[in-house]
């Protein structure tokens, strides 16, 4: 089935395709000079060996690759070239690569040098462990100062570092086959990226406590290497035999709940094109609007009042997310805000109020912030809002409030949103985020128990950098981590993408999920300067719309034999039962199961909705 590109991603720009490279048993994948999907038997073992450079704003430079040689054969390949990062200062590093891999031994060796002098946040390599069967399993690690100990990977999401001080690590990837990773050169740690929505744990180079950006200076070299050993004890000729079937089945589960009510976000930006689009989101019918109102960026009456006027043609619900700029005490500045909300004429069903400094990531080793305490907000917020209920959390992403946990007791709801692209922006990992959020929901229900819990806004571009001073502009269209912008907003991957994650969240139990805003770059319909027609409705419009249609049905879980590319649910409301479909990926794929009818082929990213009798 041939497709536009532009359709599928809103960018005719196509990601070159992988080298597989395979030496007996032992594949993976080569792209952008990193390896990805590193399997064992056709078993996924790492998700990735990369070597990675970031600059102080945790932006990943993309490499010039030059000079690049692989060598396959049987039982054995190799891959050398040479990469050059380029700052915007003028200084650069170039790093000399050999990979090697041996039916059962991979080895990455990297030696970087600069002539100028370069600076950065990180320079390593990153070896990321897939999430799925791996999360709670036993590991071995080996520590710099020989000491072994026997732990588990995080089941439930871990705020800090997990291991630290590490030389290897090793894990059981199916009975009788092990895996030890082993780094050196430097001292490595271990974060749980699912923190971040990405589905892996990642080991990384130079420990957080240390200060950084750093210096790498001139014509010094760093030398490091990972290397991956397989030991295979098991007697089966084909451990992923029973996976071999290209045909993906879907069957009816057991878990059942509600649909969450769908929300929109509007900033004061956009709240003049949204009010002029109204009778979009009049079609949508989301059950609230989430408007935005920050201090520190110049937000006051004139904000409040715009708002007002789209709430009063909306015939939802309302919440306004304030960062509370906490110059003064939280008691005046909520205060202030409320007068400004009577002097508009604008009375949300419910305030999300949030420090404004929180927005901002604390690391790990970092001090900080000076903040007020987060009763005394809560607090602030009552006497201000009498009679409203009062939301806690974060404005910004579900690592900062794993990592600063707000008072359950003072507050009627939580909510936190996600990012997919943080750390990396291709295709596959993006997607891939999607497994990342069960983690996520099942973490906060940890903390949190039955408190009504809000997921978003959420959505592929970045709204906000915690990490840095700034998103990544992104005028060229490309794909790349925190990004403003994002050309897959535009297309069917971002439709298939919306659909997945409302699925992936349905056991949660949500109050509410918002996926987008009406207008703008995270929006809806498209604006002035972007690659589709003004105005036109972007293939995520499709998801949401459908999504909010079923705010309030019941909902039954399809299990899929494949999650990573398909994923399904019913849905039953007064006009009956339907099951819903998206294809995940780039390609062309069959479906069938006890919960379908007939054999279903699904178009790249594409979604299907049936009828279904009970």
């Amino acid at each position: 089935m041939t497709v536009d590109a532009f359709q599928l991603y809103g960018t005719h720009a196509l990601e070159t395709p992988p080298v597989r490279l395979t030496a007996g048993k032992l594949a993976a994948d080569l792209a952008d000079g990193n390896l990805r999907t590193i399997r064992y038997d056709g078993v996924e073992v790492l998700r990735a060996i990369s070597y990675l450079v970031r600059d102080r704003d945790w932006g990943t430079y993309s490499p010039q690759i030059a000079d690049l040689r692989i060598e396959q054969g049987d039982d054995r390949f190799e891959v050398a070239y040479r990469a050059r990062c380029e700052a915007s200062d003028g200084t650069s590093l170039v790093i000399d690569v050999r990979i090697i891999g041996y039916q059962d031994r991979l080895d990455f060796e990297a030696e970087a040098t600069s002539e100028t002098g370069f600076e950065t946040n990180r320079c390593g390599f990153c070896i990321l462990h897939p999430i799925v069967g791996v999360a709670g399993s036993a590991a071995t690690v080996e520590h710099v100062d020989g000491r072994i100990v026997e732990t588990r990977f995080p089941d439930v999401i871990e705020p800090w570092q997990p291991f630290q001080d590490m030389r290897a690590i090793s894990h059981e990837v199916v009975p009788g086959v092990a895996a030890e990773c082993r780094m050196e050169g430097d001292i490595f740690e271990m974060e749980d990226q699912r923190n971040w929505s990405d589905a892996s744990y990642k080991t990384y180079v130079r420990p957080l406590a240390l200060p950084w950006p750093y210096r790498i200076f001139a014509n010094q070299p760093v030398r490091q290497k990972t290397s991956l050993m397989i030991s295979d004890a098991s007697r089966s000729a084909a451990v992923s035999a029973a996976t071999s079937s290209d045909v993906i089945r879907l069957e009816l589960g057991t878990r059942t709940g509600t649909m969450p009510d769908i929300g929109v976000v509007v900033t004061p930006q956009e709240a003049d094109a949204t009010l002029s689009a109204r009778s979009l989101l009049s079609e949508i019918a989301p059950r609230e609007l989430v408007f935005h109102f920050d201090a520190n960026a110049g937000h006051g009456v004139e904000a409040l009042q715009k708002f007002a006027a789209i709430a009063a043609a909306h015939h939802g619900r309302t919440t306004l997310e304030i960062a509370l700029a906490c110059k003064s005490s939280p008691s005046s500045e909520a205060a202030e805000i409320a007068r400004q909300m009577q002097r508009a004429d604008f009375e949300p069903e419910a305030i999300l109020i949030s420090p404004s400094v929180d927005r901002q990531s604390t690391p790990p080793g970092s001090k900080w912030p000076d903040c007020p305490p987060l009763e005394e907000i809560y607090a602030a917020a009552r006497a201000a809002f009498p009679g409203t209920r009062i939301g806690g959390g974060m404005l910004s992403y579900f690592t900062e409030l794993n990592r600063k946990r707000v008072p359950a007791g003072e507050i009627d709801f939580v909510s936190h949103c996600t990012n997919p692209i943080v750390h990396a922006a291709d295709d596959l990992s993006v997607m891939q985020t999607l497994e990342a959020l069960p983690f996520i929901t099942r973490s906060v229900r940890a903390v949190y128990g039955d408190k009504p819990y809000r997921i978003g806004p959420s959505t592929i571009p970045m709204r906000q950098n915690p990490y840095g001073s700034r998103t990544m502009d992104n005028p060229a269209g490309g794909r790349i981590p925190m990004a403003n912008r994002d050309p897959r907003h535009n297309g069917r991957f971002a439709e298939a993408f919306a659909l997945g994650y409302a699925i992936r969240v349905l056991d949660a139990d949500l109050e509410r999920l918002t996926l987008s805003a009406l207008t703008g770059p995270f929006g809806l319909i498209a604006g002035p300067d972007e690659p589709v027609e003004q105005g036109g409705r972007r293939p995520l419009f499709n998801t949401v719309r459908t999504l909010s249609a079923l705010a309030g049905a019941s909902w039954q879980e399809c299990v899929s034999s494949s999650p990573s590319e398909v994923l399904s649910f019913v849905a039953r409301d007064a006009a009956g039962a339907r099951i819903y479909v998206v294809n995940l990926t780039s390609e062309e794929r069959r479906v069938d199961g006890g919960a379908l009818d007939k054999e279903l082929r699904l178009a790249p990213f594409g979604t299907v909705v049936l009828p279904r009798a009970d």
